[in-house]
């Protein structure tokens, strides 16, 4: 018994990782980045709900410029650009705040948690980044078949 235990502790033992002061300087550094990138998406965000309000304010007061539904479709689409936005900014966030807590708490806990932010981080991108190359594609195709249907 005791020695499958002592076989354990030394299977741990391999799959834990030191953080050497190097790593510990490029993390801090990588850390402070995220924040200043996190704080400008955010301000980005808020700039974007501040012209989305202006865009709703103006196109009441034109009125008759553009119909009711366009100024709607334009609205929800800066609505929908704003909260795809803020996910990855959030996630950003979260992975800068936790890395700064494990770095000054020497606390392993706080970097999985940190790392678990800047996993889902780059996971949103990538998923968003798959749907937007979908949603070129599929523009693409429906523009060739009009485009062939107007030839005709």
């Amino acid at each position: 018994m005791e020695n499958s235990e002592v076989q354990q502790d030394s299977t741990l033992e391999k799959n834990e990782m030191v953080i050497d002061k190097k790593s510990l300087t490029y993390l801090t550094e990588t850390r402070k980045w995220t924040m200043f990138l996190a704080i400008l998406g955010f301000i980005f965000i808020g700039l974007l709900a501040i012209g989305v309000l202006i865009l709703g304010l103006v196109g009441a007061g034109c009125g008759g410029l553009m119909g009711g539904s366009e100024m709607f479709i334009i609205f929800v689409v800066y609505i929908v650009i704003g909260v795809l936005y803020f996910f990855p900014i959030y996630y950003l966030l979260k992975f800068s705040v936790n890395m700064k807590k494990a770095i000054e708490q020497a606390e392993q806990k706080d970097l999985t948690v940190a790392f678990e932010y800047l996993k889902s981080h780059y996971k949103f991108i990538g998923v968003l980044t798959i749907v937007i190359f979908g949603l070129y594609i599929l523009i693409g195709i429906v523009a060739a078949i009009i485009g062939m249907a107007s030839i005709f």
